[in-house]
């Protein structure tokens, strides 16, 4: 094994993350400024950043032109599995007591629990490709129309606003909900930000390049690491990559879940997750995955499929049940179990 060339791209992998997280935070931050400056609904603004997963669909769209769907893939899978094992399950173990899950959330549960059956019958059929990965970007464009509708009427409150801290004039840290952002949002004046709107259009699009830039930066060091470790695609992305990716969402779930703010947690996870499932699973099955029999068997187990969907449904089961500190150290040793058999059974 070459050591030399295991340990530089590790700490390139490291390295990645940083860049990675810092660029979508100065996407999604200046995106809230810019739409707000042009005008732009703040609920619009909201539903467009709301567990907006941009981290993960740079890293899947680097991975897609270094044709390692597999990759892709497998980060996708295993970031869903790691918002609800990994992230959800510290919110429920933080939480003080007396935190509830309102209507919203519910709904919210609910969908992502639709979402990820249509994902996982579709994997499982092998029905992944160019028509159903259309569909499924179709999906979610209806998501954010129909939320969007639910909002307008008031059926539902709008889902938190970003993963990020917040910058300059938007108050998007994880414990403010866009229901307390939103009315700042419309009534802020542009006194309370001196910087003219090209700075924040220069930062958004610096952000979009770091984001770009990173993922092109996980997607080959990943893939390095793997071979060098002879670890598959799936593997790597499913345990690692998604882990590292995810960490914005654990420490949201921590900070929101020791405040009580249980819609936070509920709506960041859940947001997330149909956001991995539709859009950047469609772009997956857009460009096209593996057609020999190897390939695809590396692509799709089983075993993931089913911790994909035991995840959602759980999460959904807490969700009209109530937080618990017994179903969150249940979901925290299941993702341990889940990393262990990965790369012990499953490696491939």
């Amino acid at each position: 094994m070459d050591w030399d060339n295991l340990c530089f791209n590790t700490a390139t992998l490291i390295a990645g993350v940083f860049v990675l997280d810092y660029g979508a935070d100065k996407f999604l931050d200046h995106t809230v400024i810019v739409g707000r400056r042009l005008g732009i609904s703040p609920t619009l603004i909201a539903l467009l950043t709301a567990g907006a997963e941009y981290e993960e669909l740079a890293v899947v769209i680097a991975a897609i032109l270094q044709h390692r769907s597999p990759l892709a893939l497998g980060n996708v899978m295993g970031s869903a599995i790691s918002n609800i094992l990994g992230a959800f399950s510290l919110g429920l173990l933080c939480h003080p007591g007396g935190m509830e899950f309102d209507r919203s959330a519910k709904i919210y549960a609910a969908l992502q629990l639709a979402v990820t059956t249509l994902f996982v019958a579709l994997a499982f059929f092998h029905l992944l490709n160019q028509v159903t990965g259309a569909v499924l970007i179709a999906v979610f464009v209806l998501y954010i129309i129909s939320i969007g509708y639910a909002i307008y009427k008031g059926v539902t409150e709008p889902p938190q606003m970003s993963d990020s801290d917040s910058d300059d004039e938007i108050p998007t840290t994880a414990q403010t909900s866009v229901s307390e952002t939103l009315p700042l949002l419309e009534n802020a004046s542009p006194r309370q930000d001196p910087q003219p709107l090209y700075q924040h259009i220069f930062q958004l699009l610096f952000g979009l390049l770091a984001l770009s830039l990173s993922g092109y930066i996980l997607a080959h060091s990943a893939g390095a690491i793997a071979d060098s470790l002879q670890l598959s695609g799936t593997v790597f992305g499913l345990t690692v990559i998604a882990f590292a990716t995810t960490l914005p969402e654990k420490l949201i779930s921590v900070l929101s879940g020791s405040r009580g703010q249980g819609g936070i947690v509920i709506a960041t996870t859940a947001g997330s997750n149909i956001f991995l499932l539709t859009l950047c699973v469609g772009v997956v099955a857009i460009a096209g995955l593996p057609v020999n029999r190897a390939d695809t068997f590396d692509t799709f187990i089983l075993f993931d499929l089913v911790m994909v969907w035991m995840s959602a449904l759980g999460f959904t089961v807490v969700a009209f049940l109530g937080p618990s500190r017994i179903a969150g150290l249940v979901f925290l040793l299941a993702y341990v179990a889940f990393v262990v058999l990965e790369f012990t059974v499953y490696k491939r």
